[in-house]
């Protein structure tokens, strides 16, 4: 088989452990020299395809390229661009396409979450109209977990352990100092359409009486009547009350609490703080002190607290993408596949890209409970693996290492492109 090259490239917002499928990804492109030459990473994901900005990961050491392993954030550049319908925006598509025939780029890997794999989709159903013989792989990535198909999305199994962590520690704090301070904490965590980040934050606790005593879920209508009331009874009963809640909660009629008025690059409504939003109404029912915290960047970027799980299921992706582009499985997604619950097993399978691109996956219903404000033993056997193991980073000076890269850019052999 004559050997081509790869590209790499990261989409949307990273995770603490995005780096590790592109670990995954590199290293297994070097270990078949006969079907792949150079690897290219696009900077600043497919912006850096479309602009031919391209990086030459060949010339990073293997010592560099494994400490991708355990370094968070996305090591060649990331981006919020998603590529419109083929037909109005043809020429973009028709500049990959040059571009990657210019470099002589035959496999196409594109790590990021659902709207990733809709551009994959896309880049793969347009080089084979125009010829191009392009295998397009998506490696799945969203700290959301909202992919279809995949028992869960590689970055959410970390963020899962940090919310439900950060949850655990946080109402300690709060519970000591309840009888004279703060009442009420509200902790804002990630998720748009989908609860899953809320729902882990229900494993801080496991009992009567345990925190958090209030998960506010975007699959469950926000009633603020009922929400006052459970806050108020959880501070007479408990002394304090302690309340997770997700980015995307909304009224009945679908307008999120905090809808900020504008969008973002890719459509979606910009969302501009739950929890300072929900804290003024309990300062304005109950009157309670209180005191909230956005989870924001920090969760998806607390690689020092990572699942050993995650990271070794976004590093198996990883390899698993570059296996199926070498077999030619053109247009997949490596998913993966829960086998068993109690011993946790699971494996890595394929899955077709037009059953993953723009679809979302949201918790089940008997996965939050009939109050709609805590997580059920099912949600809890489903989320409890995915936090598990411990997977440090090396430190050094009392600080965790990070990987260093050259980031060598390719010489250039296209005219420019405007976006």
């Amino acid at each position: 088989m004559a050997q081509h090259n790869a590209f790499y490239a990261q989409s949307g917002g990273v995770t603490a452990v995005i780096n590790a499928s592109a670990c995954g990804v590199i290293e297994a492109c070097r270990q078949a020299p006969d079907q792949i030459g150079k690897v290219y990473a696009g900077h600043n994901g497919i912006i850096g395809a479309l602009t031919e900005d391209l990086i030459d990961v060949t010339q990073e050491s293997d010592e560099a390229i494994a400490a991708l392993r355990h370094t968070p954030g996305g090591a060649f550049g990331s981006c919020r661009y998603k590529l419109k319908d083929i037909d109005t925006h043809r020429a973009q598509y028709e500049r990959l396409i040059e571009v990657f025939k210019a470099h002589d780029i035959r496999y196409f890997f594109y790590n990021g979450g659902g709207d990733s794999a809709d551009t994959c989709l896309k880049v793969s159903q347009l080089s084979e109209k125009l010829g191009y013989p392009l295998t397009a792989i998506h490696v799945p990535k969203t700290v959301d977990n909202d992919l279809p198909i995949t028992d869960n999305s590689p970055g959410f199994g970390s963020v899962a352990k940090y919310i439900a962590t950060s949850t655990r520690e946080a109402s300690l704090d709060i519970a000591s100092m309840c009888a004279t301070s703060t009442k009420v904490f509200v902790l804002e965590v990630m998720g748009r359409h989908a609860g899953w980040i809320a729902a882990a934050g229900g494993l801080a606790g496991d009992g009567e009486g345990e925190p958090p005593h209030l998960i506010i879920f975007p699959e469950v209508s926000f009633n603020r009547k009922a929400v006052m009331a459970r806050v108020d009874e959880s501070v007479k009963k408990y002394g304090y009350c302690v309340i997770v809640v997700s980015e995307g909660a909304r009224y009945e009629d679908g307008t999120f609490l905090a809808d900020a008025g504008n969008t973002d690059a890719f459509g979606h409504r910009q969302l501009g703080g739950v929890a300072p939003t929900l804290a003024g109404m309990i300062k304005q029912d109950l009157g309670y002190k209180y005191h909230w915290a956005v989870a924001d960047y920090l969760q998806r970027a607390a690689r020092h607290l990572a699942s050993k799980t995650d990271v070794e299921q976004a590093y198996a992706v990883g390899r698993e993408a570059v296996t199926l582009a070498l077999a030619g499985k053109n247009s997949m997604m490596p998913a993966i596949r829960r086998i068993s619950q109690s011993p946790y097993q699971w494996d890595v399978i394929s899955a077709p890209l037009s059953q993953i691109a723009n679809q979302e996956k949201f918790m089940p219903r008997d996965f939050i409970s009939e109050s709609g404000f805590d997580i059920t033993q099912a949600c809890r056997d489903y989320l409890s693996p995915l936090i598990q193991g411990e997977d440090f980073p090396p430190f050094e000076n009392g600080l965790p290492k990070v990987a260093k890269l050259k980031l060598t850019k390719v010489e250039q052999k296209l005219p420019k492109f405007t976006l």
